[in-house]
């Protein structure tokens, strides 16, 4: 039976003095309605099997989620609960859970624990229903019939696999059809966190080893699913019971830490919220203030932290404004009238986390030295904060069926009714058939609790795990199409694929144009995760030998020549490599001195000191209408650099004073273009057709040996004049293969 939990003891050795402090959450919650007792599951037992089931009439045992449900949903059809409760008591009498209490306290229990989150009526009507058919005689038939398809579906969502037919890989394929039925239904996984909270709650009488197991896995899946889907509510109560199972003398210590502080007189959170309120009263902010104490696993890890922990460590203030602009006005008069701790402060408004929430964290300094943190929120970011996607009502629901009451405030983040993770998750799993890999990499990968996103130049966005790389991009847009990738730009300069990426960058994914690319084994040292991993092992396992393209180095690396010249920004010529080095210094050399004469008849320049030779410098090669900047070298001639120009630098540094130069009547101007491209058979005919198409002459060509299947050109060009540059350089991007062309920016000093 899915319910194999008893008596609501407290997990593990504690006291049952301390019941209540490891079955509801560790401290009292603020924001907990005070006024609703705790439930008594045997009195809710005796109602089940006592009470009346008259048609039309709301059992006394569903009372509480009644009145829960009406909390968020007044106006709710409450005639699916009735019938849903009717049809588990009836299938589910006879049967006991450990304790002795009727099956059925499990289900209201449940139900109970989503409703009180704010969870819609076809959600509380699965959620009575999510046993029936797996421990009675009701099929899926029968609850699509009486209830329809979407209970149906989430029903079948949270319904085990038998281990007759799967063994012990029931409990992996278990979680792999729930988390794919929760691809098309995040309500199936709410329900499922609901079952596994009460069943830790109940945990007690299980034998010790077994109460490991379950607490195990839900400290590996159970909690990370509970921190993706933002509910918080029940992500922190499983995590202070899991706690007391695994580690029950960290437990009692933190108990007692807990308990001595509650003992304290002084309490430094009152303190400060008390001054909060006067501040913010007198700026005219409406607001609540609350304080938010620590539960146990928090206190815990602050204790680690800092070592001895003193009143303001054991919670946090919470206030509580209507509208999100006010969340900046309480910022502001906070920072205004108290001491801010300006490194504490992290804005989930303005970025909201990928599970949903969105709040402003800030701290402020007292004269004693503590440290209050703060968090500032809207009544409905509180909300999601809370139930996270549980809050969200119906996702799927219709716009126009959605009441405007419910309806997000401007600013506030809708619902992703299919988060990045998730979708990045379905994706890998498929490529797993195996139940064992599935397992562990399911946990490896929701161990990865932080998220980033990362932006394509074409407006679209990726979500990757923090830690990700260029190999992870490549394989998060591509899939396994990815296996054709040379490279990447990221914020538009070239990278290597091991590049690990920030929030926030902007990734361009360079594919190559042979069929016949592969990845390389290296990209395993690189790929962070899943998807791209189970990717590159599948093709290396199906390519004995092969996975020896766009191969890089691992581990403190030197760049060679060639590898360093990619990394530049686009707008630079690379380093020449040592076999070449000799002969590239003679060519430029004959460039610049040719290039320098041609230019000084073609654009005109005028310099601010007459009777000066100019030249226009060879290293930026500048053409009108560039910004433009000189300085005198040997022999008395001017130099002419594009101020931004390297050089520029270089020359100021060294403290040579510039001289104002200016274009004069320019004519015909002479370029030098960097053109970057994959290579292929033919691309330099095309380029050179393309270049003379635009009536432009082509002083001279150099075609770069290919460095992992990427080619540099460079061309000294002689334009009519400097307009026709922009439409040169869009008629060279244009040719297939090409993916970057610039002017060209020589690194080092030139004159």
């Amino acid at each position: 039976m899915s319910a194999e939990a008893t008596n609501p003891a407290t997990p593990g050795p504690v006291a049952p003095a301390a019941a209540a402090a490891a079955t509801a959450p560790a401290v009292p919650r603020a924001d907990r309605r005070k006024s609703r007792p705790r439930i008594d599951l045997r009195r809710l037992g005796r109602a089940a099997l006592l009470g009346p089931a008259v048609r039309g009439k709301l059992p006394d045992a569903i009372s509480h989620v009644v009145e829960a449900h009406r909390a968020h949903h007044p106006d709710a059809d409450l005639d699916p609960l009735r019938r849903a409760y009717v049809l588990a008591e009836s299938s589910h009498r006879g049967q006991m859970r450990k304790s002795g209490e009727p099956y059925i306290t499990h289900p209201l229990a449940v139900t109970l624990i989503l409703a009180e989150l704010g969870a819609e009526t076809t959600t509380l009507t699965a959620s009575l229903l999510h046993d029936t058919v797996e421990d009675t005689d009701v099929t899926l038939d029968q609850v699509r019939e009486q209830f329809g398809e979407e209970v149906r579906y989430l029903v079948d969502g949270v319904t085990k696999l038998e281990k007759v037919d799967y063994g012990a890989a029931a409990e992996p394929e278990t979680f792999r059809k729930m988390l794919v039925a929760t691809g098309s239904d995040v309500r199936v996984m709410s329900i499922k966190l609901a079952d596994r909270l009460h069943n830790m709650r109940t945990l007690g009488v299980m034998r010790p080893e077994k109460q490991a197991r379950i607490a195990k896995v839900t400290r590996d899946v159970l909690i990370p699913l509970a921190e993706r889907l933002g509910v918080q509510a029940l992500k922190t109560e499983l995590e202070d019971l899991v706690f007391a199972i695994l580690h029950p003398e960290e437990y009692e210590h933190t108990r007692d830490l807990i308990a001595e502080n509650a003992a304290r007189r002084d309490d430094p959170l009152n303190e400060v919220a008390d001054e909060m309120r006067g501040v913010l009263r007198e700026a005219g902010i409406p607001a609540e203030v609350l304080i938010r104490p620590r539960h146990f696993v928090s206190v815990h890890r602050v204790a680690r932290k800092r070592g001895r922990l003193r009143g303001a460590d054991f919670g946090r203030l919470l206030v509580l404004v209507g509208e999100d602009a006010d969340c900046y006005g309480v910022l502001g008069e906070l920072h205004t009238c108290m001491t801010p701790v300006v490194s504490e402060f992290k804005d989930f408004i303005a970025v909201p986390k990928f599970n949903l929430y969105q709040s402003l964290h800030t701290a402020v300094a007292r004269p004693d030295g503590q440290v209050v943190e703060v968090l500032i929120r809207t009544h409905q970011m509180h909300k999601v904060a809370e139930a996270g996607v549980v809050a969200l009502g119906n996702p799927y629901a219709p716009a126009s069926d959605t009441p405007a009451s419910d309806a997000p405030a401007d600013g506030e983040r809708a619902d992703p009714t299919r988060p990045g993770w998730l979708s990045r998750l379905l994706d890998w799993q498929q490529a797993a058939p195996d139940p064992d890999t599935f397992w562990s990499t399911l946990r490896e990968d929701l161990a990865q609790d932080r998220e980033i996103t990362v932006f394509r130049p074409d407006g679209g966005t990726l979500g990757l795990p923090e830690g990700a790389t260029c190999v992870d991009a490549a394989y998060a847009q591509y899939g396994e199409d990815a296996h054709a990738c040379i490279g990447a730009r990221v914020n538009g300069r070239l990278a290597t694929l091991s590049t690990v990426l920030k929030d926030g960058d902007t990734v361009q994914l360079l594919m190559g144009q042979d069929p016949a690319s592969e990845p390389s084994r290296e990209w395993l040292e690189h790929a962070h995760t899943p998807a791209a991993r189970i990717a590159i092992q599948r093709w290396l396992a199906t390519h004995p030998g092969g996975g020896t393209g766009t191969e890089e180095p691992s581990g403190p690396r030197t760049e060679p020549a060639d590898t360093a010249a990619c990394a530049r920004p686009a707008d630079s010529a690379p380093a020449p490599s040592t076999a070449r080095e000799s002969t590239a210094r003679q060519t430029t050399a004959r460039d610049r001195s040719a290039e320098g004469t041609a230019r000084s008849r073609g654009a005109d320049v005028l310099a601010d000191r007459p009777g000066a030779a100019v030249r226009l410098a060879g290293c930026c090669t500048p053409v009108p209408p560039d910004e433009i900047t000189g300085f005198a070298v040997r022999g008395g001639v001017v130099t002419v650099h594009r101020v931004e120009c390297v050089t520029v630098a270089h020359m100021k540094s060294r403290g040579r004073a510039e001289i104002g130069v200016r274009w004069g009547n320019a004519t015909e101007i002479r370029v030098t273009l960097v053109a970057e491209s994959f290579g292929r058979p033919h691309l330099l005919a095309d380029l050179t057709e393309a270049i003379s198409s635009t009536g432009v002459d082509i002083v001279s060509a150099t075609v770069e040996p290919p460095s992992q299947q990427r080619v540099r050109h460079t061309y000294t060009l002689q334009l009519p004049d400097a307009a026709h540059l922009p439409a040169l350089m869009r008629a060279m991007r244009d040719v297939p293969g090409v993916y970057d062309v610039a002017r060209a920016q020589h690194q080092g000093p030139a004159l």
